[in-house]
């Protein structure tokens, strides 16, 4: 098979990866960069042109947008969708899960467990979503951050107030949720294809810091889950109509409730934390899937 791998760094550990997985197994792997391609939308014959070429047809494509070029991003990987590629996440399942506020409500929609959240647009109204929450203390997370950035833990009600009207008068978008003061700094991240939990990892904050992304300084661990929790990341990566997710889920004293749920997951972590070839598992699905579901969203919403 041919398979198109958007990413706009080729020696990012996870694309390097996937070109790796996809020539062992005899396919033809090439690293698109997303922000150079440009696109011909005509009902006739769409076509996509990549450094002055027309890309001919492909069998798959492996989206590996990053969170700053999702609007372009998922341009691009639509156009693909129409020429009949099989993507391994399609666009309109990305976006939702790029979403943080839209996926948060399709979940719990469908009754999966979350943090209590709020979100609220005018600063007068403040003091009652604090309230509304249980009060402090709280988590504020601007919608449009990744990593670990524009996440603040407010320890009491003023300062919780302060962050989000601050946040308010930047005009960014935020959500506050309940902290999980249980899970004691630690998060799972369970790595979803098709309909399996392939692996999972423990990730834990280095002390003095409550947000436990690798990126952070955390720290990586093989865990093993509880079927309640398996079922959870499945169900979550299904609602949302992922066939790969990254489902980050923390364990509260009223059961796993999900945080967040990852499009585009990194695999280096959790490859080294669980020794398990991720990337292969991933060409594995696009052997098996590749033709048939081709142009079929999952999920709702």
């Amino acid at each position: 098979m041919k398979i198109a791998i958007l990413s706009r760094n080729p020696k990012l550990y996870s694309t390097r990866r996937l070109v790796e997985a996809a020539t062992q197994r005899g396919h033809e792997a090439r690293v698109i960069d997303v922000l150079r391609c440009y696109m011909n939308i005509a009902s006739h014959r769409p076509t996509i042109h990549y450094k002055g070429e027309e890309l001919g047809p492909y069998d798959a494509v492996i989206p590996r947008i990053g969170a700053s070029v999702t609007f372009y991003g998922t341009a691009v990987l639509r156009q693909f969708e129409m020429v009949n590629t099989f993507s391994l996440n399609e666009s309109v399942a990305i976006t939702r899960a790029r979403d943080k506020l839209r996926s948060l409500q399709l979940l719990a929609r469908k009754g999966i467990g979350l943090p209590v959240t709020g979100f609220a647009h005018a600063p007068d109204d403040v003091h009652d979503l604090i309230k509304m929450l249980g009060g402090a203390p709280l988590v504020i997370k601007l919608l449009e951050g990744t990593q670990g950035i524009g996440v603040v833990l407010t320890e009491t009600d003023q300062a919780a107030e302060s962050v989000i009207e601050a946040f308010m008068g930047l005009k960014a978008n935020i959500l506050a949720q309940e902290y999980i003061r249980e899970a004691g700094g630690a998060d799972i991240r369970c790595l979803v294809i098709g309909d399996k939990v392939v692996a999972a990892m423990k990730r834990q904050a280095k002390p003095g810091e409550f947000r436990s992304n690798l990126h952070r300084g955390g720290t990586a661990t093989l865990v093993r889950i509880t079927p309640e929790e398996r079922s959870t990341a499945v169900r979550a990566a299904a609602i949302l109509g992922l066939n790969v997710a990254g489902v980050d889920i923390l364990r509260s004293n009223h059961g796993p409730v999900v945080m967040e749920v990852n499009s585009s997951p990194g695999l280096e972590g959790i490859e080294r934390a669980t020794g398990k070839d991720i990337a292969g598992l991933m060409i594995q699905f696009i052997e098996r899937n590749a033709g048939v579901r081709s142009g079929r969203t999952r999920g709702q919403g």
